[in-house]
């Protein structure tokens, strides 16, 4: 599994539904160049891979406590601290671990942004697999163009989990969702866009990348 150092700097996210925005400063971070794929997971957590042709497709159908578990699996497979402590469906992120996570969300659309402003990195067909070019169904990692920093798939492909409750008032723990997916309109496939579902969902579009912490990893 391949990273890429993730500059510090800000980003300001923004809720079509609220119609509010929010500036964030994010610390410098690594994080995967490609979402996990189906591999990658399997030989993790110590299960068969299935069928080589899938080896490289991004791994789906994953809730959010599935994506912990595989942090925590990678994690303890190198000798790192674990950065989460999971019981049952409840988790506490410890920052001072330097095993691997989910990142946030404002991690995720700096990364995904890579110092552009604009809806997307790049034209859409060179970077991004969604309902227009995809054939309706998912793709290998890595075969569309990267933005600036080296990451491929930020856009399309698969929805990727974050670390963050979307609205605890109203959504009670909904977790964020971002990136847009092989199924999905050129709308949804920008860089502004997010979602929120259930933490228990399993879905066909639905997968993840990892990230560190580099002050962790400079410890």
């Amino acid at each position: 599994m391949d990273f890429t150092r993730v500059p510090a700097g800000p980003v300001t996210l923004s809720d079509r539904r609220t119609r509010t925005s929010w500036d964030v400063d994010v610390a410098e971070f690594d994080l995967a160049v490609c979402p996990v794929t189906r591999a990658q997971y399997a030989e993790t957590l110590g299960e068969g891979t299935g069928a080589a042709t899938d080896r490289d497709l991004p791994v789906d159908s994953v809730s959010w406590p599935d994506a912990l578990e595989f942090c925590n699996a990678l994690s303890a497979r190198e000798d790192l601290c674990p950065a989460y402590a999971l019981d049952g469906g409840d988790a506490v992120w410890d920052p001072a671990a330097d095993g691997y996570r989910l990142p946030t969300e404002a991690e995720w659309e700096r990364a995904c942004r890579a110092g552009t402003t604009g809806p997307r990195y790049g034209n859409l067909d060179d970077i991004a697999w969604y309902r227009g070019n995809s054939g309706e169904r998912p793709h290998p990692v890595g075969r569309k163009a990267p933005n600036g920093w080296g990451l491929h798939d930020m856009l399309g492909n698969v929805w990727e989990w974050t670390w963050d409750i979307y609205d605890p008032e109203v959504y009670g723990s909904y977790r964020v969702l971002r990136g847009g997916g092989w199924f999905d309109e050129h709308w949804s496939c920008r860089a502004s866009v997010r979602r929120r579902t259930h933490p228990d969902l399993r879905i066909e579009d639905l997968g993840f990348r990892v990230a560190r912490s580099v002050r962790a990893v400079s410890r």
